[in-house]
């Protein structure tokens, strides 16, 4: 009766050993330390490539306009090839930003028009190389790169195959599935 015991006792003590150590390495998603992960002027930013599934799925993000799952080359009139995201909507990048290492400029006002592309799950390309493509740190998030050049949704596109943020500033372009900036040809 009493190795019983032992053995109740001990699995008991196991189990509260387990759930307090899941309890104490929980992250709190709400907390923001941008001290911590926003990559200063002087420091390189950590780029990681982003993996493909294999699945021909794409999924649909989380419905706040922020996330994405698939990049697509598209050709659209007067720019060419250009990329878009799992909603058909035009991709840029910032001419302020960095390539290599990858970095991002754009904060406050500025990402309430350019919305940061972030990337939580394994992309799927069409038309756009893989190998290109990877992540930025933001506050702690992934935000999608191409050719080393984080991307960005324009607010004023309100409908996929839209490219109203082409030229703005003459800072903003459509990137293309290589990574440069679109040029307008018509």
């Amino acid at each position: 009766m009493i190795p019983r015991r032992i053995v109740l006792s001990l699995v008991a003590g196991l189990a509260s050993t387990l759930l307090l150590g899941a309890c104490g390495s929980s992250n709190d998603a709400g907390t923001d330390n941008a001290a911590s992960v926003t990559p200063a002027a002087s420091d390189p930013a950590i780029t990681t490539p982003v993996a493909s599934p294999p699945s021909a799925s794409a999924g649909a993000g989380s419905g706040d306009g922020t996330t994405t799952t698939a990049v697509t080359a598209k050709a659209m009139n007067g720019l060419g090839n250009v990329v878009t995201d799992n909603n058909g909507m035009t991709l840029y990048r910032f001419d302020e930003d960095e390539p290599s290492p990858s970095k991002w400029t754009c904060k406050g006002a500025c990402i309430k028009t350019w919305i940061p592309v972030i990337a939580e799950d394994s992309v799927q390309t069409s038309g756009v190389e893989k190998s290109l493509l990877g992540t930025v740190h933001r506050n702690g998030r992934p935000q999608l790169t191409l050719a080393g050049w984080p991307l960005y949704r324009y607010v004023g596109d309100t409908a996929a195959g839209e490219a109203n943020g082409q030229g703005k500033d003459g800072e903003w372009y459509a990137i293309t599935p290589s990574g440069q900036k679109s040029a307008t040809t018509g």
